[in-house]
């Protein structure tokens, strides 16, 4: 078939081939402090050529300004000042980069206790998490932390990095006990997929090459199994879900009556001729169009931001959801959510919030803290009365309108929600709706509030 082809032709066939057979992994790295990410993270970048010539001439640099003989990998990563000069990572840094195989979005998040908020942010949107340890020390409390964290963001694939193993001479039984002791902590959390490698970041050992320090060990290297790790899931096996971000209406000459529904598809495929609801309002119809990049197609998959026509002219505006009516879900102004509080002012029962989910925003009410979760042994302090920043617990809201929620372990788009300061617009709360993996613990009664936004 190629033979008659230009070679032009070929280039671009090749090309389109290379284009299908690449994927994208988002995943996120996170462990106790000191454990070696930002190191780790260097390290993958580096040895997989993904480092521009005066990146690495810029680490070189500081890292002799600062006594080392070689780089120091985890300054490719750790950008802030204060990074620098603590030798911790504080913020959630964003790498991009790609091999023959797969496109990667990495987001190194950082140790320490008080920014657990920080992981959350990073791995909220992860397919994939990477906790590393350090061999000496073993699987501490913030190993625990973080495998929780990855459990309850419903994380699919979890990696335990045993690093530092260069420390311990590379001792096989150090390796196993300690991955036995993570994977039956994860397993318990009902972490679905656990993989161990034994690795040494700063010497590059089962990084990106195969250790020959470690002929024990028979198991992929770290970007082996970034690059073939399943990633996606079928669209076709999820209700379909699409928010409404904006209606366009020309009302031009050309067209005077169009009205289309743009947005992003959430999840789920969506078809001409498939009869859809509106919710909250319930009203029904069928689409009738499908816009994909100014082409007209006949059926669009998550995450294609599309824009729908439908046959009947309703009164839809942003915020509304569009899904099929034969799975449609049901609306509540009665929410109960796992929540990490991401602000350094308390959240509170009574507490006056918005609530955003997808691209609909709400008022809403604090109604109850029934616990708080300690992570280190994943008990319930029962109706703490507030939430500290770092915090995880559950949380009951009444909201001014009723909303279309899927349980977060059904989907994580659309069964996740922000809850926002509704004075200054900062965000207060990520948050979960349904069951945490653990039985939340029952709360006092949250006392009625007849002032303000009482729903």
């Amino acid at each position: 078939m190629t033979s008659n082809l230009t070679s032009e032709e070929q280039a671009a066939a090749a090309a389109v081939e290379r284009s299908a057979a690449t994927s994208q992994l988002r995943f996120a790295t996170a462990g106790s402090v000191d454990d070696g990410k930002s190191t780790l993270v260097g390290r993958l970048l580096h040895d997989s050529k993904s480092v521009l010539a005066d990146q690495l001439e810029a680490v070189e640099h500081a890292s002799r300004s600062r006594g080392q003989e070689a780089p120091d990998l985890a300054l490719l990563t750790d950008g802030l000042r204060a990074e620098r000069e603590q030798g911790i990572t504080i913020d959630v840094a964003y790498r991009y980069f790609a091999t023959p195989k797969r496109r990667f979005i990495l987001a190194d998040t950082p140790g320490h206790v008080q920014y657990t908020r920080n992981m959350v942010t990073g791995a909220s949107t992860a397919e994939l998490a990477v906790v590393l340890v350090d061999a000496r020390n073993g699987v501490v409390e913030q190993t625990r932390r973080h495998a929780a964290v990855a459990a309850l963001l419903r994380v699919p694939h979890v990696v335990l990095a045993v690093n530092k193993m260069d420390l311990v001479d590379y001792a096989e039984p150090v390796f196993a006990a300690i991955a036995e002791e993570f994977t039956n902590y994860a397993a318990s959390l009902g972490v679905p997929e656990i993989t161990a490698i034994p690795i040494s970041a700063l010497a590059g050992d089962n990084v990106v090459t195969a250790s020959a320090n470690m002929d024990w060990y028979g198991g992929p290297t770290v970007l082996e199994h970034l690059e073939t790790v399943p990633v996606g899931t079928d669209p076709s096996q999820d209700p379909a879900r699409f928010p409404v971000q904006y209606v366009i209406r020309p009302q031009t000459a050309e067209h005077p009556d169009y009205r289309g529904y743009a947005g992003q598809i959430a999840s789920g495929v969506l078809r001409v001729g498939d009869a859809v609801t509106v919710l909250p309002s319930g009203r029904t119809s069928a689409i009738t169009g499908i816009d994909a990049l100014g082409a007209m197609v006949d059926v669009a998959w998550a995450p294609q931001s599309v824009t729908l026509t439908l046959a009947d002219d309703l009164d839809i505006s942003r915020g509304d959801l569009l899904a099929p009516s034969d799975h449609a879900p049901e609306t509540t102004r009665d929410v109960e959510a796992t929540v990490c509080h991401l602000h350094d002012r308390p959240l509170r029962v009574g507490d006056r919030v918005l609530l955003k989910h997808t691209t609909r925003t709400v008022k809403a009410i604090i109604k109850d803290i029934p616990s708080r979760l300690t992570l280190a042994d994943l008990s319930h302090h029962p109706a703490p009365g507030e939430l500290a920043a770092n915090d995880i617990g559950r949380v009951v809201l009444r909201t001014s309108e009723p909303l279309a929620l899927d349980a977060y372990d059904a989907s994580r788009r659309t069964g996740s929600f922000l809850l926002i300061d509704p004075a200054d617009g900062t965000t207060l709360t990520a948050a979960m709706a349904g069951d945490s993996f653990a039985a939340p613990a029952k709360g006092a009664e949250a006392a009625r509030d007849d002032e303000g936004w009482d729903f």
